[in-house]
């Protein structure tokens, strides 16, 4: 039996039968899965469309006013920040303005406290002032400070420099306030003036020199020192002690200058003093007859050497008594110690047969011992302090570097 399939009659749209109806007798076609115009009316509110329209650059876009509310996120995570926190911050910033601010009224202070030094005192240069203390304003304020340090270098003291004077002042009152500063009054101070050995090396130079430290009390001078054209080496003892309350005096000692390996000469008039002949002259001396006759034809050597008339006459006689006289030990040290600066001035061609110059000898009579020991002296005076205070030194010492001296004062007034 044949069966026929049953079929589903298919409404056409309102709109298509009123406007788009086919001619009679047309054939309409009908999709196998649905009616097309119903998935296209699906799709009307699809977002893909909405995405579309928002990020089309050619739409028009309605004005809105700008918001002025949105911070960045360092202000937005600041201001989550808690108060105590926010508090913190400020004070630390304040503290720091605070800080800045007392180092500057600081350096002013120690400025103008300088430069009212530097005319107190005459001084080359401007001194170095460090005002102790933290916070420095509080003390600016009370016009008064605690604890101030002061270096100054290269004081003139006599024929000398001091190439530094460090002074630490307590208890200073200051005259004028921070803003019109006048001066300051010291109730207080103890410091140590330094007198170098090298800047005595260097000011002493014309006689070169040198000075080092023996002991605590001792330098040792050691050098050369031109007379008449002649460079003799020269050496000195000088002990360091101090004079009164402002200065320190040397006392020289053990002074000679050696004429090469000819002669020494010690300036002065007591025992061991004067133009004495080396061991090694005196040695060269006895090997040279003429010399040892023109030495005895002086009465006054023949005195100083206290050989007997009678025996003098004989070694002029005999070479053998010669030899006897002039090769014992005792003739070598009576002639060392035989003073020739006398015989000299009188009787200068023997000694200039004995290889002396007589510029030379001329030189060394005028050099007496207080012209040398000037020449060497180490001594020195502080300056007068300023407002008349008092000043006084205290110990005095030899170190390595130079004469160390401690100083203490009070009622030290500058300024105006």
């Amino acid at each position: 039996m044949r069966t026929t399939p049953h079929r589903i009659p298919v409404q056409p749209p309102s709109d298509l039968q009123e406007t788009d109806a086919p001619p009679h007798g047309s054939a309409v076609h009908t999709p196998p899965h649905g009616n097309p115009y119903d998935e296209l009316a699906t799709l009307a509110g699809n977002p893909l469309d909405e995405f579309l329209r928002e990020e089309d650059p050619d739409e028009e876009q309605p004005w809105q006013p700008p918001n002025h509310r949105r911070g960045s996120r360092r202000r937005n995570r600041f201001a989550g920040l808690p108060l105590a926190a926010k508090a913190v911050v400020a004070l630390v910033v304040l503290a720091a303005f605070l800080t800045l601010g007392d180092r500057w009224a600081l350096l002013y202070a120690e400025h103008e406290a300088a430069d009212k030094l530097k005319d107190s005192m005459k001084l080359s240069a401007a001194p170095e002032v460090e005002i102790e203390g933290f916070p420095f304003l509080t003390q600016a304020f009370d016009d008064r400070l605690d604890r101030v340090r002061v270096t100054v270098p290269d004081v003139a003291a006599d024929r000398v420099s001091l190439a530094q004077v460090t002074a630490v002042a307590e208890d200073v009152r200051v005259r004028g306030g921070l803003t019109d500063f006048k001066g300051a009054d010291i109730a207080t101070m103890d410091g140590e003036v330094l007198l170098s050995f090298e800047d005595l090396n260097r000011e002493l130079g014309a006689s070169q020199v040198t000075f080092t430290g023996h002991g605590r009390d001792r330098v040792l001078a050691r050098g050369t020192l031109p007379v008449a054209g002649h460079d003799l080496k020269v050496a000195a003892d000088a002990r360091i002690r101090r004079e009164g309350d402002q200065g320190i005096s040397t006392s020289i000692g053990g002074m000679r200058l050696d004429i090469g390996d000819l002669a020494t000469y010690r300036p002065g008039t007591g025992k061991g003093e004067g133009l004495h002949l080396s061991r090694k002259s005196v040695r060269d001396i006895r090997q040279r007859t003429d010399q040892v006759k023109a030495l005895f034809a002086i009465p006054e050597i023949v005195s100083r050497l206290g050989v007997p008339d009678s025996v003098v006459r004989e070694a002029l006689r005999s070479e053998r008594k010669m030899a006897e006289l002039t090769g014992s030990p005792e003739f070598v040290r009576s002639l060392m110690k035989v003073n020739l600066i006398d015989v000299a001035l009188e009787h200068p061609k023997l000694l200039k047969r004995l290889g002396f110059d007589p510029a030379l000898l001329k030189g060394l009579s005028e050099l007496t011992r207080p012209r040398l020991a000037d020449q060497l002296s180490l001594g020195f005076r502080l300056p007068e302090a300023p407002g008349g205070g008092n000043v006084r030194l205290q110990d005095v010492r030899v170190e390595k570097d130079g004469i160390k001296v401690r100083i203490e004062g009070a009622g030290v007034t500058f300024g105006t």
